[in-house]
Order: C-alpha cells, then sequence, then structure tokens
C-alpha cells in the first residue's frame, strides 16, 4: 500500500469530476483527505464518497495547502490560471485539460503506454492526453510495440458528452422536437446533431485540420515517442450520448498478420479484444459505458497499403479518456 494522500478534484461536479470521485472509490485509492473544489456557484453542495458528504468549496488561490494530488478537469482557462499556484504550494497537479500537453516539461502520460514519463515532472504538472488520442493509442500501442508503428488513418466516431452536458441536453432536446415536429434549436454544433453526423470537432486551422484533428498527431507523437509519426485525422461528432469509436488504419515497419495482431491484445493490459464479426461480435459504445478497458474489434489486413492493418477502437471518453486515467496517473506516483 502507497501512503494515502491529500487528494484535491478541481471541478468536482463536472461529468468527469464526478467519475473521478467514482474511480478513486472503485480502485480504493490511499487518501488521508478529500478536497473538493468548484466554482463559486458550487461552493456549499456536497457530493458523496465512500458514504460521506463532502462539502465542495470554493476554487481559490489559497486552496492547495497540504494538498498531495489535484486532479484538474474544469476548463485550460482554469488550468492555466491555477495549476502553476497549486504547482507551486507543492502540490502535483494531474491536468485534463489541453493547456499544458505539449510543455516540453511536462510529461503526456496514459499509465499503459508511457508510465515512467510520470516520475519527471520539473514543473509539478503532468497532462492527461485528449480523451481520442487515448482511447486511440491504447489499440495502437501494443501493436507498436511488437510491429513498429510509423504511421496512421484514423477518423473518430465523438459522442456528444464530450462536448459536456450542453452536448448532451442538445441531442436530447432534438430528439424530442423531431418527435413532436417542433423546430429545432441549435445552440453547441453549427448543424443538427439529431439523426446526423458532423465533420467538425474544436475549430479549424489553416491546414484544413481541426485543433482536435491535430492533437492526434502532436499527442501521439509525444507519447510514443515518435516524432517522425505520421498522422491523418478526421473528427466527427455523432448522435451518441457516451463512448468513442475510432476506425484506424494503421501503418507498420514489420507487416503483421491478423493471428499475430490479435494474440497482441489478447496479452495487451487496459484492453479487451472482441473480434468475431461473423457473429456479431465487435466493439460498439453502448458495451463501454462505464467500463475501464477499450474494445478492439474488426481487425484486418488493409487492402490498400502494405504493412498496414485496419481496426476498430471504442472506449469510455468519460472514463479511461479522461477520469481514470489521472487517477491511473495519481497511482504512479
Amino acid at each position: 500500500m502507497k501512503s494515502p494522500a491529500h487528494v484535491a478534484i478541481v471541478g468536482a461536479t463536472g461529468a468527469v469530476g464526478r467519475e473521478m470521485l467514482i474511480c478513486l472509490a472503485e480502485r480504493d485509492f490511499p487518501l488521508s483527505k478529500l478536497t473538493l473544489l468548484a466554482s463559486a456557484r458550487s461552493a456549499g453542495q456536497t457530493l458523496t464518497f465512500r458514504g460521506e458528504e463532502i462539502v465542495i468549496q470554493e476554487l481559490r488561490e489559497d486552496s492547495f495547502q497540504g494538498i498531495d494530488i489535484a486532479l484538474f478537469s474544469a476548463g485550460g482557462g482554469i488550468s492555466e490560471t491555477f495549476a502553476p499556484i497549486a504547482a507551486e504550494s507543492g502540490c502535483i497537479v494531474i491536468d485534463n485539460s489541453s493547456a499544458f500537453r505539449m510543455d516540453p516539461e511536462v510529461p503526456l502520460v496514459v499509465p499503459e503506454i508511457n508510465p515512467q514519463a510520470a516520475q519527471q515532472h520539473p514543473r509539478n504538472i503532468i497532462a492527461n492526453p485528449n480523451c481520442s488520442t487515448i482511447i486511440t493509442l491504447m489499440g495502437l500501442a501494443p501493436l507498436h510495440r511488437a510491429f513498429g508503428l510509423t504511421g496512421l488513418i484514423a477518423s473518430t466516431y465523438q459522442a456528444v458528452s464530450g462536448s459536456g452536458a450542453q452536448g448532451i441536453a442538445e441531442l436530447e432536446s432534438q430528439v424530442q422536437s423531431l418527435v413532436a415536429g417542433t423546430p429545432i434549436e441549435k445552440k453547441v454544433y453549427p448543424h443538427q446533431i439529431a439523426h446526423n453526423v458532423i465533420p467538425h470537432v474544436d475549430v479549424f486551422q489553416d491546414s484544413g485540420y481541426t485543433k482536435e484533428e491535430q492533437k492526434m498527431l502532436h499527442e501521439g507523437r509525444k507519447i510514443l515517442d515518435l516524432p517522425e509519426l505520421k498522422v491523418t485525422c478526421t473528427c466527427v461528432r455523432v448522435p451518441v450520448m457516451r463512448s468513442h469509436s475510432i476506425s484506424v488504419t494503421a501503418i507498420f515497419e514489420k507487416d503483421p498478420t491478423l493471428a499475430e495482431a490479435q494474440a497482441v491484445f489478447r496479452n495487451a493490459s487496459g484492453v479487451e479484444l472482441r473480434d468475431d464479426p461473423s457473429q456479431g461480435l465487435y466493439p460498439v459504445p453502448l458495451d463501454t459505458i462505464g467500463k475501464d478497458d477499450c474494445l478492439i474489434g474488426r481487425i484486418r489486413k488493409d487492402q490498400v497499403l502494405p504493412q498496414a492493418l485496419a481496426l476498430w477502437i471504442v472506449g469510455d471518453q468519460v472514463r479511461k479518456g479522461a477520469a481514470l486515467n489521472a487517477v491511473q496517473i495519481a497511482e504512479l506516483l
């Protein structure tokens, strides 16, 4: 048993913050104390943890005295302001935003892939990767270790919960409007999301790619320590409540057989192989909700590129793509 730690959750009332509470409890994380921090409007409310009601405190500059680890999930602006303050107080910050991911002095960690990176954190900040990056690399890292990954082509199918509670509310509202025959309201997405898909996640850049798509490139290179990794990605929002799916074509130095690839996943941690399409066995989002493992299936030889596999990867982006990954990093410490 590691020494109990005083842990704080910043953004405790959000979907990821609440999922962090669940992960800490289910994994029996060794806590000496748990502090819940959120905005002033949430202060005074309570959340239940291990049968105990914990009062939420307002996030302030002096909130981090005596705290060992702070799990941040309150957005990039909050992280940019408060993470350095927390770090300077001696607290180790595990940040779920994009604020520090590409900082060369901040490790970007997926515990099943590069756990050693978490041990060197000169700024006292460790970054959690983007949810789609985590889920994709959970499927590709075991293959990379076996066959040497050189490039990937990915298309993501991202649930509306990736946009927060407002994304869920918009999909629910639009479905109800379609049933009732009333006008559709669009606030979160530029187009109707109900009964539709939108190839637009995050903002477009001059390259024609969105920031979300470029995260797969830059974060993938950093996590795998592959500065020459080639990546093309298209991110799509789909009318699914929770869990992201990714279609990937992965190119390798060695030419893997289907049997070799399947054997890799049977011995890999954090993933589960579901790959018998003739029997209807392949990953779907509903099978991953609330689950730690990412599911892998539809593995096949690519018919265009040599030394390449096509595969389908699905994972709960709130859990493994955010909350669980952060808690696993804390466990490494």
